[in-house]
């Protein structure tokens, strides 16, 4: 302030206050210098604890400046940078106090100036003219006991007799209740335990003063009560576990991760100002230094050259740091804090994959498919990545495509199969080529060598092969009721082992229904009974049968041929009626009886269009008569009402084939009692009268009437 206005004497004193025990001015604000000079004063504080100042002693937050016995700041040498803000304690045998010296730039000092003469400012002063002056307290957090401790007076020229002092606000009435305490008379301001500036850095205060009765004489004025800083805290670092990862063969100086810690202390001094250190690398090979922190970013780096941080050289590929943070810019005062930071040297492919000898060799069965060989590959890669996995190639010896080699995740070996069934006869011996690569490419200055080509020499064991019919499976065409003993065709089977001079058998196999024979040596396919297309074995007109070939092996082995006989149709079956049964009312209005439908198994043109007729009808009268609907149907119609009884109506229908086939049957018709919607046909029964009863009846009486 004194740098600034000095004029704000005027305002913050008076020549009829009384002595006020602390420092005359608790705050400054200076303008930072392009570099604090070395013994050159700074400002000049006064501290005066009213009994004539005994033993006083003054301390400075920064370590780089020192207060003289008559109260010059000044720097112990020449300093560019030296925070935001000192702060300085002088303790006498009578009074103790804390000034605080703010540090703000050119372009700052407007605004700082402006804050410092506000209205209700942080230095109590109001626009008006009041009689109460409260200067800002400033108090040093975790003070020891005994408590309760002056910190700062409120001064009032308010000469009101019975006028007493009253402070409120958060820390005296206000939650945490009870910090801070005013002496209503004197204005001395105590604090009544330790504070802590991490749990509240400032406290804002009102101060009046009342009369007797309680009323506001004065004020209220605004009391600021600052928390000053110690370093309490150690640093912490809070966002672990730290894991980072670095590329094996990195350049030096390549960055890894970088570690951050907290301080809760003020950041704005170095209580919270950190250095970072490594405290200790495990393991310690190849080098005890591999890593370097920078002691202000926290950024670990590579120390090492790209050749010593090979990860297939490396005891192990993971190191562990001990980091340790440091406040008070790092020296020996300061807390610390440690967190452990792992490192994982990452692989590269840098090793290509080379096979364990130059030939395999392997042995199948012809006719056998599946694995066959292993082959067996070492990588000195990282086995969780693609550096390693190995991805295998047949480059030659396989035109046929019949081998396929996979990789086997777990051992990573290339399993050489089998897919197309080898032939003896063909070829006894084949040789592979196949080559073995990475997943992932290879580094660019690394290239695959002749190690990861090897060759695979397969022998091929001749076995018994079953016969094989030609074609397989057979087919032939057959009209069906062919007379038993036809020919049904010859079949043809050949042995696959023509170096073993085999002869071959033959038998059926499967005949389900018992119409088929083969003769053993020639193969000729006989029927031994009528071939019945409509025949519940038969499916989709076709009637399937197996047959075997037997070599003369030892063992011998077999082959199995299929023959599918086609079945054409004949008609060889009469048409089927539906339904036999039809009901009718006696009193019916409606006489369509019912609609009748033919069916016929065989096939067209075997069967529909159906012709149906009645058959001859005896008796005075006719009955009843058919009518044609369409080709599968026709409706019976009653030419009267008829009594209750039953009626069996001959009615024949004839398919179409050639020649055509008629089925002569009869419709069973019951004449019912219907009452209120309801058909009682159980009379009919008793009732039951043929045509044939009728007409011997009739005649019975006629003869009797003519002797």
């Amino acid at each position: 302030l004194f740098l600034f206005f000095p004029q704000v004497l005027l305002l913050a004193c008076a020549e009829d206050l009384e002595c006020v025990p602390g420092f005359q001015q608790k705050v400054f604000y200076i303008e930072q210098p392009f570099e604090f000079t070395e013994d050159q004063p700074v400002l000049k504080l006064e501290f005066d604890d009213c009994k004539g100042n005994n033993k006083l002693n003054f301390e400075v937050s920064n370590p780089d400046f020192k207060v003289e016995h008559d109260g010059s700041l000044v720097a112990l040498k020449n300093i560019s940078e030296a925070g935001r803000a000192l702060f300085v304690h002088a303790r006498s045998e009578h009074a103790e106090d804390m000034a605080e010296i703010l540090i703000v730039g050119a372009n700052e000092k407007h605004g700082a100036l402006k804050e410092i003469f506000k209205i209700e400012g942080n230095l109590g002063i109001p626009r008006q003219k009041r009689a109460i002056l409260a200067t800002p307290i400033l108090i040093p957090e975790n003070q020891r006991p005994p408590f309760p401790r002056s910190v700062g007076k409120v001064i009032s020229s308010e000469g009101t007799e019975g006028a007493k002092f009253r402070l409120s606000g958060k820390g005296v009435d206000q939650d945490p209740k009870g910090i801070f305490r005013i002496n209503e008379i004197s204005g001395d301001v105590s604090v009544t335990r330790a504070l802590d500036r991490e749990a509240i850095a400032n406290y804002e205060l009102e101060v009046e003063v009342i009369d007797i009765s309680g009323k506001t004489i004065d004020g209220p004025v605004r009391l600021d009560i600052s928390v000053i800083d110690q370093n309490d805290n150690r640093p912490m670092f809070k966002e672990g576990p730290y894991v980072g990862h670095v590329m094996e063969g990195s350049p030096t100086g390549t960055t890894v991760m970088r570690m951050t810690a907290f301080d809760a202390d003020d950041s704005s001094t170095d209580n919270a100002l950190l250095r970072y250190n490594i405290l200790r690398q495990t393991p310690t090979k190849p080098s005890p230094n591999m890593f370097y922190i920078d002691p202000e970013k926290g950024d670990i780096v590579t120390v090492v050259s790209p050749v010593l941080l090979d990860r297939e050289t490396m005891e192990t590929p993971k190191y562990e740091l001990v980091i340790e943070a440091k406040d008070m810019g790092g020296l020996d005062v300061g807390l610390t804090g440690t967190a452990t930071a792992t490192i994982l040297i990452d692989d590269k492919n840098d090793h290509p994959p080379e096979f364990t000898k130059k030939e395999f060799q392997a042995t199948v069965k012809e006719g056998v498919t599946g694995v066959i060989v292993n082959l067996t590959v070492g990588d000195r890669d990282d086995p969780t990545t693609g550096a390693w996995r190995a991805v295998y190639t047949i480059i030659n010896g396989n035109p046929g495509q019949s081998f396929e080699i996979h990789t086997n995740p777990q051992t990573n070996e290339g399993m050489l199969s089998v897919v197309k069934p080898l032939d003896y006869e063909i070829s006894a011996f084949h040789t592979l080529l196949i080559k073995v690569e990475n997943e992932d490419p290879l580094i660019p200055d690394i290239a695959y060598g002749p190690s990861s080509t090897a060759t695979v020499q397969i022998t091929v064991e001749d076995v018994n092969e079953g016969p094989v019919f030609h074609p397989n499976p057979m087919t032939v065409t057959k009209q069906e009721n062919i007379p038993v003993g036809s020919v049904v065709l010859t079949v043809n089977a050949t042995d696959p082992d023509t170096l073993q001079h085999q002869t071959i058998r033959y038998s059926v196999y499967k005949d389900p229904a018992g119409w088929l024979e083969i003769h053993p040596t020639n193969g000729t396919v006989g029927t031994t009974a009528i071939l019945d297309r409509e025949s519940p074995y038969v499916e989709n007109n076709i009637y399937t049968a197996l047959f075997l070939a037997i070599d003369s092996g030892n063992p011998p082995a077999t082959g199995t041929g299929t023959l599918h006989i086609t079945l054409e149709d004949v008609n060889d079956n009469v048409p089927s009626l539906y339904p036999t049964l039809a009901k009718v009312c006696d009193d019916a209005k409606d006489l369509r009886v019912v609609v009748l439908g033919a069916s016929d198994k065989d096939l067209h043109p075997n069967t529909d269009p159906f012709k149906f007729e009645l058959n001859k009808q005896s008796g005075p009268e006719k009955l009843w008569r058919i009518t044609k609907l369409n080709n599968t149907h026709a409706q019976v119609i009653l030419l009267q009402n008829l009594q209750k009884a039953n009626y069996n109506i001959p009615i024949s229908v004839t398919d179409s084939g050639k020649p055509p086939l008629t089925n002569n049957t009869e419709l069973k018709l019951q004449v019912c009692s219907c009452k209120k919607s309801k058909m009682d046909c159980s009379a009919t029964d008793a009732l039951h009268i043929s045509m044939t009863l009728i007409l011997l009846s009739l005649f019975s009486l006629f003869c009797k009437s003519f002797p």
